[in-house]
């Protein structure tokens, strides 16, 4: 009778292979760019925010006195007021004309396709050209074609980006009708998810469109607003390029925000160190308000 030997079963070691490796591949084009244009960039920025940048003499150790300086500026606190007065408008503005857009041309229709395409065409064009085509707009004299439209109304001509009372409002305008269409898209996204039986149920109630906006689609599309305000609160202390086409911070500083005074130190003022500090600032404040807002946001979704 002959025994048979029973080996213990070898233990299979998994090897990471082509499978784990090819995504990285694919992403170290992308990683590699960050790295070099956004990343080193943004370490070398903080690190020149604590000198005195002085080329061809050598930077001098500073401290945290560029950041005295340039928070102790007024001129420097007057962008920051302009800021805030220009991304809460406009947020809050972009908010609102994105949700009545949203509830417009929701729907399948072909032709709410077509005109949902042709909303989204100031999202999807540069912001230079946008700005380009808004002077033009608010051409002070009564050739322009706001002065044009109020000239029908009998009103004057007015300078709106010459004045300083005005220039700033009329720059909200334009951002308001740049990020709106963005914001419908978002919205139009959480009202596909709205149950359509609720509408009828509250219909049937007797419920006002009031009534119903309120209770029934608000509640809903929650997450989307949420979203909104997020990407709102990045947006509107980043506003730079639509102010510097416009006006270059004109007239008389009316319009200058937390970007353009950060690149008149920078690139007209030759103040490097100013600039870094300033930037630094922008920075942490913007990560702090995305952090409070998404925190927010998370417990509002939780409830």
């Amino acid at each position: 009778m002959t025994a048979t030997v029973t080996t213990p079963r070898t233990r299979r070691v998994r090897v990471p292979g082509k499978r784990a490796v090819l995504p990285w591949l694919f992403l170290a084009p992308g990683l590699l760019l960050a790295l070099v244009f956004k990343f080193v960039p943004m370490g070398k920025g903080v690190w020149l925010s604590f000198f005195e940048v002085r080329p061809f003499l050598g930077d001098q150790w500073v401290g945290l006195d560029n950041y005295t300086r340039v928070l102790t500026d007024h001129r420097f606190q007057d962008a920051v007021g302009h800021t805030l007065l220009l991304g809460i408008g406009q947020s809050l503005g972009a908010i609102v004309v994105g949700f009545v857009l949203a509830l417009l041309l929701e729907g399948q229709a072909r032709s709410l396709k077509v005109i949902r395409a042709a909303v989204f065409l100031p999202v999807v064009t540069a912001t230079a050209v946008v700005g380009e085509l808004w002077r033009l707009m608010y051409y002070p004299t009564s050739d322009g074609l706001v002065n044009s439209a109020l000239g029908f109304l009998g009103l004057g001509p007015t300078p709106f980006l010459d004045n300083p009372d005005t220039a700033l409002w009329a720059t909200m305008v334009m951002g308001i009708w740049m990020v709106a269409p963005y914001n419908m898209v978002i919205i139009l996204a959480g009202l596909a998810g709205v149950d359509r039986t609720l509408y009828e149920a509250s219909a049937m109630d007797g419920v006002s469109l009031r009534q119903r906006l309120r209770y029934v689609t608000l509640p809903a599309i929650r997450p989307a607003i949420g979203i909104v305000l997020t990407l709102a609160a990045i947006r509107g202390l980043r506003v730079f390029t639509e102010v510097y086409v416009l006006t270059g911070g004109g007239p008389a500083g009316s319009t200058e925000v937390w970007m353009t005074r950060a690149y008149t130190l920078g690139f007209t003022r030759n103040d490097i160190g100013g600039a870094s500090a300033a930037s630094v600032v922008l920075l942490a404040v913007t990560l702090l308000l995305t952090v409070t807002v998404n925190y927010f946001r998370k417990r509002g979704d939780v409830r």
